[in-house]
């Protein structure tokens, strides 16, 4: 683990010292963090953010989603896409939470160990590792490490975590490298990274400042100028 955690150490470094310290947009209260990260399954901010502000200007409460018609939600989501799906599922977390907390919140997490938040909101359907760990993080305060596709991309290119490390179990395994202190700095600079650098496709290798670092970069073909996949 030692040569990781050094790795690790440079990477947050030099993330830092090239994107500095990442602010996180407009929080919000657990349960509506909860509701957004669904929604933002499958999709960019901006649908997801069109989604949220409709759902939010059609039920100004949750309660009234909770009780509403399948169908009225659905439309009221479409622009987020998969939205059969992701209607069904938010309505019936709604339900789940109301029967576990008696009412529409999930601020009676505040309090509890990291452990205890992580397993009930896994047991609510339709809500995996990211999306706990996102609602821990930026809404209870909560130390966790969200690995969407652009962290597991980054830290697998980098050389990590395995190649055969799946992203359920990459959150638990990378907070393990980074200070607890630090899961919503590096979480968001690598997002940075991976959105501006480190594309999916084409990364821009020869314009990467983790470069040296790079597992992905040094085992290249020889005369490569440019990274794909």
């Amino acid at each position: 683990m030692e040569p990781l955690q050094a790795l690790a150490d440079s990477v947050r470094h030099r993330l830092f010292e090239a994107y500095g310290q990442p602010s996180w947009r407009n929080p919000l209260p657990a349960l509506d963090e909860l509701i957004s990260t669904i929604l933002s399954q499958n999709t960019n901010d901006i649908n997801r953010d069109r989604a949220f502000e409709a759902l939010r200007e059609k039920f100004p409460a949750w309660e009234q989603l909770l009780d509403a018609a399948p169908g009225d939600v659905i439309e009221t989501i479409r622009p987020s896409g998969l939205a059969n799906q992701k209607g069904p599922r938010i309505q019936a977390v709604l339900r789940e939470i109301a029967a576990e907390a008696g009412k529409l919140s999930l601020e009676y997490l505040r309090d509890q160990p990291a452990s205890d938040v992580r397993q009930t909101l896994l047991r609510f359907k339709g809500v995996g590792p990211k999306t706990a760990a996102i609602v821990m993080l930026f809404s209870l305060d909560i130390p966790a490490f969200p690995v969407d596709t652009h962290v597991y991309r980054v830290t697998g290119r980098l050389g990590l975590r395995s190649a055969k490390m799946s992203a359920d179990a990459a959150h638990e395994y990378l907070a393990q490298l980074f200070p607890p202190d630090s899961y919503q700095e590096v979480h968001l600079n690598i997002i940075r990274h991976g959105r501006e650098v480190c594309h999916a496709r084409t990364p821009a290798c020869e314009d990467c400042i983790l470069q040296d670092l790079c597992e992905y970069y040094a085992q290249r073909p020889a005369g490569s100028e440019e990274g794909g996949e």
